[in-house]
């Protein structure tokens, strides 16, 4: 990922090297398509298994169990536990720039910055054990770690910009101020998981105070 990529550009799709070489249609394509698809299953399980019990406590063995894949498929992709790390942290930062893209085609600039917002914050659950696994693996001044902050950082500002000129959201907020609010929101849902439904609601109430006219609609 580089930082310096626009938002509104489209991520870069990454193909395995399973089947590479020759682009003829016939032949490797199913290996291709084979492998993205267990690359996309690994992901997807190595995601939900981190967010539901943290980067450092889920083996390999039950990542590729939940994917539906052999462990030696798991190794083929991501020959050890940082490289795995990496692609769900990437991907899942990919995945919150592709959705600011096209939110920012959206008809209500209020109603896109509270979506994005919202996403930003369930993508925090998953983030705090993964960043936190990753800084002791790569350093937190780390170039992926880096790159993926600045590209989180740019699309907040996008969406928040877009938002303020369309009198959406109050003038005087930053970017930077939606992003600490948010991480102490996401601090506050680590620290209470009886209660599931606090985390909306306090989400809820940062987005009346940031919104002008609420997300159902723009200000007059």
């Amino acid at each position: 990922m580089s930082a310096s990529r626009p938002v509104g550009q489209a991520p870069a799709v990454v193909e395995s090297s399973a089947g590479s070489g020759s682009g003829s249609s016939t032949g490797p394509a199913p290996r291709r398509a084979d492998a993205r698809r267990n690359y996309d299953k690994l992901i997807a399980a190595a995601a939900a298994a981190f967010a539901e019990h943290g980067a450092d406590d889920v083996s390999l063995e039950e990542i590729a169990r939940r994917a539906g894949v052999g462990i030696g498929t798991l190794y083929r992709h991501f020959p050890n536990r940082q490289s795995l790390l990496e692609a769900v942290y990437q991907e899942q930062v990919e995945g919150l720039e592709t959705l600011a893209a096209k939110l920012l085609t959206a008809e209500s600039a209020g109603d896109a910055l509270d979506e994005w917002i919202r996403a930003f914050a369930a993508f925090g659950k998953t983030k705090r054990s993964l960043s936190s696994a990753l800084v002791a693996m790569i350093g937190k001044d780390s170039e992926l770690l880096s790159a993926c902050s600045m590209t989180l950082r740019n699309c907040m500002q996008a969406l928040l910009d877009r938002a303020q000129q369309a009198g959406a959201a109050r003038a005087d907020v930053t970017s930077a101020d939606v992003f600490r609010l948010t991480h102490g929101l996401i601090i506050a849902m680590d620290a209470n998981p009886s209660d599931p439904g606090q985390a909306d609601r306090i989400l809820s109430l940062v987005m009346g105070g940031l919104l002008t006219a609420g997300p159902a609609g723009e200000a007059s």
